[in-house]
């Protein structure tokens, strides 16, 4: 193939050559007419023209050759429970469930919204939606009926897929209540709910409105429901992401160059192949979920692993480190995606759970979500034997920006470095007042990428196609570029490193730091197996760096804080150096494993910390909010 600067190189000067190869790699029902519309930028359409469906490439066009293969394995440690089904039993499912979403008024352009735990009813609803052309919005399981509520408004399906509950360390959590309250509170009211009975939580349904899953199943048991063909720019979901106001702010993306970037993916950047098992620990709910649980595994023939539970916990539901490793070992996964925070839980385990397993069909761990440090990459690799691969991506982009492309040509990882920019990025750093590129090594900026961008790349907002080129295209002066609204640098042989969101800059006299530099710093403590550093209002310098520490042995001293502090003022500077480092017990995070440190920062301010519905653990946000009253 080549090396990969070559490779690279073609797809940004020559772009409609290379994607009209890598289309190849799916199946049209008709072949694209014209490779790239960028007539009306920043707007880039791809393959337009041509005709797919994401649940044909999927599912369809495998049973020819893998029909008993197993295509989706489910595991969940909450309920004991293990199912695979092959190919044929999936299609089998699909169909199924698209033939109740029919029944249920849902069609072509139609929204399904989906609020479900990690079952395989969720991945049999997304499947379904894409089959029969209507576009899913999967909302996080569990979100509060407030948050949930803005986004039926804001969709307006006409079907909701759910399910009684779902369970999370042995809790259960009852989405069933959830889901009425935010219909109640939404304007719209979607004519169905189609719900999933696991008997975790009672439920009641509402006449006419609300559908068990399983009766409508064995009505349509062996309904054939065909392929819609979708044109290529047609919608096939919108996810929603963070935004700087309360409106919900819902990502759309395409059909065909979703399915391409994603079939790309699979072999240039993951190195999967047709037959093997890709075990992403994600949610559906997220980005990664979408790509790389449901679709990029499926669309490469391989099958996919789809976890319900805790990084430590067995199928008995007890205390398991390796249940991981364990899953690895049986369903000999080759390529494994999760994120570093699930990587740092890991490392407070045995150590021997890594050895204990045989891995030898693991090729590589990839982590994103988050900045990977150097301490948590080391350990990993070194424990698993196989290249940790860190990639930088966004729910905007849909696919890895930054990473290494083994699949391509064999290149070394740099530990706290996502890598390079991946084909069909543009990637440049750039001065945020200037909006100059920043070309000397080390110099820091906004990243940004340069239009067009690639396949699988964000159509526009949901219906807000102002509110798209407002939000992302014109925030650099005299430049329309996309930003990522991250710091990056870049070092002499062209690796980026992410340096945090440009709203995680401190100002400490004048002095502009970020704070994923100093969490980099303490996290290579010893002792510390978890670090947030937030910038809080202070009346001589503007701001100071306030560290939350998470040590391994769950012990905090005025020594180890003194430590801390000398380690930071060494490396970076004594602007740098924390005015606090306060020892707690866990960090707020999302479930998805975002740190959440607004909400540190609001609480060390004496603010409103705000929308909460996200957070993993509320107490660990509550003791914070007690540390510093006392």
């Amino acid at each position: 193939m080549g090396t990969y600067s070559d490779f690279y190189r073609r797809s940004v000067d020559d772009a409609e050559n290379f994607w009209a190869e890598q289309a190849r790699l799916i199946d049209w029902q008709t072949p694209p007419q014209q490779i790239l519309d960028a007539s009306r930028p920043p707007f880039a359409r791809w393959f337009v023209g041509g005709t797919t469906n994401l649940c044909h490439n999927a599912v369809d066009r495998h049973l020819a050759e893998r029909s008993d293969q197993a295509a989706l394995i489910c595991v969940s440690t909450e309920t004991g429970q293990e199912r695979s089904y092959s190919f044929r039993e999936l299609h089998a499912e699909v169909q199924r469930t698209a033939a109740s979403l029919l029944a249920l008024g849902a069609k072509r352009g139609d929204r399904v919204l989906i609020y479900m735990p990690m079952i395989a009813e969720a991945t049999f609803a997304m499947l379904a939606c894409a089959r029969i052309g209507a576009v899913h919005c999967v909302v996080f399981g569990g979100f509060a009926s407030g948050s949930l509520a803005s986004r039926i408004e804001d969709a307006a399906p006409t079907v909701v897929v759910s399910a009684d509950a779902g369970s999370r360390g042995g809790k259960v959590m009852a989405y069933k209540p959830l889901l009425d309250e935010a219909i109640r509170l939404s304007k719209h009211k979607p004519a169905a709910v189609l719900l999933a009975d696991r008997g975790l939580a009672p439920m009641e349904l509402v006449p006419g409105r609300d559908h068990l899953m399983r009766d409508l199943a064995a009505q349509h048991r062996d309904t054939v429901v065909p392929c819609v063909w979708l044109e290529s720019t047609e919608i096939s979901y919108t996810i929603y992401t963070s935004g700087t106001t309360g409106k919900p702010k819902g990502v759309q993306r395409d059909t065909g160059g979703y399915a391409v970037a994603l079939a790309a993916s699979i072999p240039h950047i993951f190195g999967g192949r047709a037959g093997e098992t890709f075990f992403c620990t994600s949610d559906i709910g997220w980005v990664v979920g979408h790509s790389y649980i449901v679709y990029g595994p499926l669309i490469a023939g391989m099958a996919t692993l789809l976890y319900e539970g805790l990084p430590t916990q067995g199928l008995d539901r007890q205390p398991d480190g390796g249940i991981w490793w364990r899953l690895v070992e049986k369903y000999k996964v080759s390529v494994m995606f999760s994120a570093p925070t699930a990587v740092r839980v890991l490392k407070k385990q045995d150590p021997a759970l890594l050895r204990k397993y045989d891995l030898s069909s693991l090729r590589a761990l990839f982590l994103a979500g988050e900045p990977l440090d150097e301490p948590t990459g080391r350990w990993i690799a070194e424990g698993l034997g196989v290249p940790v691969i860190d990639n930088y991506w966004q729910t905007e982009s849909g696919w890895p920006i930054i990473s290494i492309a083994n699949g391509v040509e064999t290149q070394a990882s740099k530990f706290g470095s996502p890598g390079l920019p991946l084909y069909g990025w543009r990637v440049k750093i750039l001065h945020e007042s200037t909006g100059e590129e920043l070309t000397e090594p080390g110099q820091k900026g906004v990243v940004a990428i340069e239009g067009p961008t690639p396949p699988g790349f964000m159509q526009t907002v949901w219906r807000d196609d102002v509110r798209f080129v407002d939000t992302y295209w014109k925030s650099i002066p005299d430049r329309m570029v996309y930003s990522t609204f991250d710091w990056g640098i870049r070092d002499a042989d062209g690796y980026f490193y992410i340096l945090g969101r440009t709203d995680d800059v401190i100002n400490v006299a004048g002095h502009r730091l970020g704070t994923r530099e100093i969490e980099e710093v303490i996290s290579g403590h010893p002792k510390v197996a978890e670090v947030a550093v937030v910038g809080v209002a202070d009346a001589l310098k503007g701001q100071v760096a306030v560290a939350f520490a998470v040590t391994r042995d769950g012990q905090g001293s005025a020594a180890l804080e003194g430590d801390i502090m000398k380690r930071v003022a060494d490396q970076l500077g004594a602007l740098a150096r924390p005015a606090r480092v306060h020892f707690v017990g866990a960090l707020p995070k999302t479930r998805s494993g975002k740190l959440l440190r607004r909400a540190i920062q609001a609480v060390c301010e004496g603010r409103d910390p705000g929308d909460l519905t996200t957070i993993d653990d509320p107490t660990s946000l509550r003791k914070i909010q007690q540390l510093i009253a006392a």
